[in-house]
């Protein structure tokens, strides 16, 4: 089992990009980990660390591809309290529901029982034209929190 399992949603690649950065940054400093671009719930442990990074589309809405992890956890509600989980959202803060995806996935993760480490991150592509910058920054003392 990986030390830190990637678990993202993007529409057009964002937070395929920021979570395969992220990857590198934990690999870096030797974390193991494994990335699952939109999985569902049959192809996670219901345990270990996650960190989930997912862009938002429409209003406020998951992409498609993570769409059916959340239908899956809404559904089942399983026991996540083995779960210890960081969260990254990538939104434009033009809209109401900025980052309203991330939102949705934080508050549902709580409620079955897992345990955010740390502050979520809300990246605003307007003011970070890279998002992977302030994720980087984020990864620094995220990862304090692992030990």
């Amino acid at each position: 089992m990986a030390d830190v399992t990637f678990i993202t949603g993007s529409t057009l690649g964002s937070a395929e990009y920021v979570a395969e950065h992220l990857a590198e940054k934990l690999e870096e400093d030797g974390f193991t980990t494994e990335i699952l671009h939109g999985p569902v719930l049959e192809d996670l442990q219901l345990a270990g660390t996650w960190l989930v990074v997912t862009s938002t589309h429409g209003a406020g809405d998951l992409p498609d591809n993570l769409q059916p992890l959340f239908d899956g956890l809404m559904e089942t509600k399983p026991d996540l309290s083995q779960v210890r989980y960081g969260a990254v959202g990538i939104g434009n803060r033009e809209y109401d529901l900025f980052c309203g995806a991330i939102e949705k996935m934080d508050a549902l993760l709580t409620a079955c029982g897992a345990e955010r480490l740390g502050d979520r991150l809300d990246i605003d592509v307007l003011e970070h034209e890279i998002p992977e910058d302030p994720a980087e920054e984020w990864i620094l003392g995220w990862k304090t929190l692992l030990n």
